[in-house]
């Protein structure tokens, strides 16, 4: 049997425009083993797409951080985050999105809140669905670096997300995390450490650009 995976292997590095012929093989004493080779089927998986967010805090660069959205498990979830990064999507003919949006809120050890770029505040709400989208699959808060969407309940969905400091199960199944922090980690650390009065940061935590990498 290994003479065969040999030959096949052999077959399949022919030229894209040769036929790859039915293989049979005669070994004494046995009935004789045919075989067809086939071509490898070209892959139809999604591709993830990666964005940016520029950070600043109190005016100042502090650094970028890069997200994967998992746009092959939360494919709606993904394309609004993904849109409202890029500017693409638009109300009355202008961009709407995350560039010029804060972090409202930071909780230490737990996470970091941002997104309103409606009111600035943690209670703006929009989409490019609308107001509100529902849920999708719930993937788990299983590490630290995990993006997840901000909700008041099931299926309100809109802007607002936040990045896990630490693992944080008891989230599962209730909020939809669709990406994850794949460069930049320390920059959410940097948030994390900013001085806070009730959650709220003291000095401004702003995305100052955002888009696709």
């Amino acid at each position: 049997m290994a003479t065969i995976h040999r030959l096949i292997s052999v077959l399949r590095t022919r030229g894209p425009k040769q036929e790859l012929p039915n293989l049979t093989i005669n070994y004494p004493g046995m009935a004789s083993i045919s075989a067809v080779p086939t071509r490898n089927a070209p892959s139809d998986a999604v591709v993830n797409p990666i964005v940016f967010l520029d950070i600043s805090i109190g005016g100042k660069t502090v650094g970028r951080i890069k997200i994967e959205l998992f746009a092959d498990r939360t494919p709606r979830t993904a394309e609004n985050f993904r849109q409202l990064c890029t500017g693409e999507h638009r109300r009355n003919g202008l961009p709407v999105g995350y560039k010029g949006a804060p972090f409202h809120r930071v909780v230490p050890q737990f996470m970091v809140q941002g997104g309103d770029f409606v009111r600035g505040d943690g209670l703006g709400v929009m989409s490019i669905y609308g107001e509100h989208f529902a849920d999708e699959t719930m993937e788990r808060h299983g590490e630290a670096g995990m993006v997840a969407m901000a909700n008041s309940g099931p299926d309100t969905n809109g802007c607002q997300f936040y990045i896990t400091c630490a693992p944080c199960e008891f989230l599962d199944g209730k909020h939809v995390v669709f990406g994850r922090v794949i460069d930049g980690m320390n920059v959410v650390r940097l948030i994390e450490q900013v001085p806070l009065v009730a959650s709220k940061p003291k000095l401004p935590v702003i995305i100052s650009e955002c888009g696709e990498m």
